[in-house]
């Protein structure tokens, strides 16, 4: 029946029992599907994880400076990882190093913290969001 139409017979889904063929235009089938699939990723909204990284022993000014700059991140509907490294003896007081990312999410109201600061290694990370009520 396809050949005798000038079409294709195209299996729609194979799996399925018994599978479910149609006949029509191969071409065109695909050019469609791939016009859906351009038009599916052009509503799509790709969320990147912008990194913060502060040191135990930051400055207010600095501080602020990390802080406007989170806060641009998050109203632009990115994610947020902020970091600590902590070098040499500065492992010995990775409670001062909690006490800054703390702060850091208490300076930033609109933001949730996915992930509570965690020591990893010689790093502390805590992931932030922005809140989903805009």
């Amino acid at each position: 029946m396809a050949e005798e139409a000038n079409l294709d017979l195209v299996k729609i889904a194979p799996q399925a029992v018994p599978p479910v063929c149609k006949i029509l235009d191969y071409g065109k089938y695909r050019f469609e599907m791939q016009k859906r699939e351009k038009e599916a990723k052009k509503n799509q909204k790709v969320v990147e994880v912008k990194e913060i990284r502060l040191s135990l022993n930051i400055d207010t000014n600095d501080f602020n400076t990390k802080v406007n700059q989170a806060a641009k991140f998050l109203q632009q509907g990115h994610k947020i990882k902020v970091s600590i490294r902590f070098r040499g003896r500065e492992m010995a007081h990775t409670s001062l190093g909690l006490e800054v990312e703390k702060r850091f999410a208490e300076a930033l109201p609109n933001a949730n913290v996915d992930k509570q600061p965690k020591l990893e290694g010689r790093s502390m990370l805590m992931f932030m969001s922005p809140s989903p009520n805009k």
